[in-house]
């Protein structure tokens, strides 16, 4: 054809038909594309391109009137179904509706009007040259490539949405499953009602379709939870022994009396003569005296308690790094060592969890010498519960002895 129309019938002319109606030479690559393959691309990536599912609807049927499968194939691409024909192809689509989502794919550049003089469409032969004007696919060809790339793009974000929403899933789990064992050792705080809650409610904002951004924020707001609950649970990291002297003073200063006194209810024979002579226990100072409300956490690192333990190592092969792992080692040795039940649940009302941990592996260390665990836990606890008991100057007496050893 000598001359290509750039403004359709009857309508007005637009910067999309000036843009894609010239082609320039080799703007086109040889290599044909399969128009069902960019199809679905431009579906992946439709709203890179301001379309919507009707406007593919559409797409799709001028697509089937193409009669190859490969675009490019042929350097003319206009297909010239009727208004009518298309329709029917679209299962009964109303044609004021097909023509006014055509109009959108023609504005978003994937299409372009080919108007005959009179606005029909149709293909005639002039000798070996064929003329056809309709409704020309060669921009959707041209765009193949960029098509290709917003829908990789789109599936990299879909993919990260996908791995963020695992990750918030996994973290909300085990944030209600703290709260539940938090619950268990330390009922009086409202803090695991708190994390409950949030829980409950991540776990519904879950059913929705969440953005990337929110998924962060609810990533940021349930890892703050969560080392909250570790902390309060397992209690600071357990720091390396430090070197300088300064640190360690008091330990070395009470060295020698927390060694008696931890041995004074050993050398007595028994939990009978610790019970019924709890006055000579000596006193504690002031530093070592843990109160009421003090006695949920334990006032002596892990790694001196591991340190001067040994002995669970023997009985319990899981690894301690956490206070809830000594806390399950020392469920583990209790009835072995004749500890009943009752006096273990005491023990821990009125030491906490993790310093009746610590009493009952520190126990363990001296089995031999102690003639009733039960009963001198049961001991200890009554001081516990007296506001007159720190589980710090059994360990250290352990230390020292090991030391001096």
């Amino acid at each position: 054809m000598e001359y290509t129309p750039i403004s359709p019938f009857m309508r007005p002319i637009s910067h999309a038909h000036l843009r894609l109606v010239e082609r320039p030479e080799g703007s086109v690559s040889g290599r044909p594309v399969n128009k069902w393959e960019l199809f679905r691309e431009l579906s992946k990536a439709q709203a890179t391109f301001g379309i919507s599912e009707r406007d593919l609807t559409v797409l799709q049927g001028l697509l089937s009137f193409f009669p190859n499968d490969a675009l490019g194939e042929n350097a003319q691409m206009v297909v010239f179904p009727s208004n009518k024909a298309i329709c029917e192809r679209l299962n009964g689509m109303p044609c004021s509706t097909m023509r006014r989502h055509l109009a959108r794919l023609v504005g978003a550049g994937l299409l372009i009007r080919h108007d005959s003089p009179n606005g029909k469409r149709y293909a005639r032969r002039r000798g070996d040259e064929r003329v056809a004007f309709g409704l020309d696919l060669s921009p959707l060809y041209c765009r193949a490539e960029q098509i290709a790339r917003a829908a990789d793009a789109v599936r990299e974000a879909e993919e990260r949405v996908r791995r963020l929403r695992e990750v918030v899933s996994l973290m909300r789990r085990d944030l209600a499953a703290l709260a539940v064992f938090g619950k268990d050792i330390y009922p009086g705080l409202g803090f695991w009602d708190q994390i409950h809650n949030t829980s409950l409610v991540t776990a519904r904002a879950l059913r929705r379709k969440l953005s990337l951004e929110e998924l962060f924020a609810y990533r940021g707001d349930l890892q703050v939870l969560l080392d909250q609950a570790r902390n309060i649970i397992d209690g600071p990291e357990t720091e390396k022994l430090s070197t300088n002297g300064a640190h360690s003073e008091r330990h070395h200063h009470n060295s020698d009396k927390e060694y008696i006194d931890f041995e004074p209810a050993l050398e007595k024979g028994g939990a009978v003569a610790a019970a019924a002579e709890p006055e000579n226990y000596p006193d504690e100072s002031e530093a070592d005296i843990v109160e009421a409300d003090q006695r949920l956490g334990p006032n002596i690192p892990l790694h001196l308690v591991i340190a001067g333990c040994p002995t669970l190592a023997t009985f319990y092969q899981g690894d301690i790094r956490h206070w809830h792992q000594l806390y399950d080692a020392a469920c583990s040795v209790r009835p072995a060592m004749g500890i009943s039940a009752s006096v273990w649940e005491e023990a821990q009302r009125f030491m906490g969890p993790e310093q009746a941990s610590i009493v009952v592996v520190a126990m363990l260390e001296r089995f031999s010498d102690i003639k009733s665990p039960g009963g001198y836990l049961r001991a200890l606890t009554s001081k516990a519960a007296a506001g007159k008991f720190s589980c710090g100057p059994m360990v250290m007496a352990l230390i020292s002895k090991k030391n001096a050893a």
